[in-house]
């Protein structure tokens, strides 16, 4: 103390700076020592459900949906009828066996109530419409796709004339002949492993019916049209309406025809009584 009353205040100066000086840069290194969040880590725990997070697990599958849905209608509507009638089981290494449509399980698993509602069957959310159901299928649930067994069944799509069912047809171009002789070629293997032609007399028929139906038209000769066999037959809607209307109304018609008849012979016989009193009236 003895000291420090020694020394002039004007030098108090001198010994006061260095010392802040000394705790400034021992604050500032233990600042720079406390671990700093980043904004991802600050935002992990908002954002652990958002859609973006959800996106970056999605199991990307390089098969277009909408092709393969249009492969699976003409299966549906141009070949199943045909295999059905003969009682026939497409083997498991036909590509078009429903094991091998690695969308098969999720179309199965929708729900469609009315013109603008969708449902998904496995977390029961609804949709205004279908392409929003497929996007949450991509979103959700593409982890439920066997992406190991199962295959991309839009790449029959060629051999299958899937462009002529589907909703967005491409315009008319001229045909490339060697995209239908790779079609041709795609269909005939097709038609030899799903119905090997000396296996049954079954197999040989639809082999035959195969080659009919799908791959005599991949041509640029024309003369012949895909489908020319025919498929599912379809009930008219109007026809069956109709026929609805017309059951419910024939009652009511035979109704009106009995009760109009009743009231006409009731109305005969009011006219004989009338006749017959007019004839007791008369003088003799």
């Amino acid at each position: 103390m003895k000291i420090l009353r020694q020394i002039p205040a004007k030098n108090y100066s001198y010994i006061l700076l260095p010392s802040f000086v000394l705790i400034i840069v021992f604050s500032s290194s233990s600042i720079s020592a406390t671990p700093s969040l980043s904004p991802s880590d600050q935002g992990t725990e908002k954002h652990a459900t958002s859609p973006e997070q959800d996106k970056s697990h999605v199991h990307e599958v390089h098969c277009s949906r909408e092709r393969s849905r249009a492969a699976w209608k003409v299966i549906e509507e141009y070949l199943m009828p045909f295999v059905e009638r003969e009682k026939y089981e497409l083997p498991r290494q036909c590509r078009l066996h429903p094991s091998n449509d690695i969308f098969r399980d999720q179309e199965e698993h929708k729900i469609h109530f009315d013109l603008n509602e969708w449902r998904c069957g496995y977390c029961k959310k609804s949709f205004r419409a279908e392409k929003f159901l497929d996007q949450h299928f991509d979103n959700r649930h593409s982890n439920l796709l066997d992406t190991v067994h199962s295959k991309c069944l839009a790449d029959v799509c060629g051999a299958l004339h899937c462009d002529l069912v589907m909703e967005f047809k491409s315009k008319k171009t001229k045909c490339n002949p060697a995209a239908a002789a790779r079609n041709r070629h795609l269909c005939e293997g097709l038609a030899d492993k799903c119905f090997p032609a000396n296996e049954s007399p079954s197999a040989t028929r639809l082999h035959e019916l195969f080659l009919r139906q799908f791959c005599d038209a991949h041509t640029c000769s024309g003369g012949r049209k895909p489908f020319s066999k025919g498929g599912k037959k379809h009930t008219n809607r109007f026809y069956f309406a109709a026929s609805v209307l017309t059951l419910m109304l024939l009652p009511l018609f035979y109704l009106i025809v009995y009760l109009y008849q009743k009231e006409m012979k009731r109305g005969t016989q009011e006219l004989k009584r009338i006749a017959k009193v007019g004839r007791k009236a008369k003088p003799s």
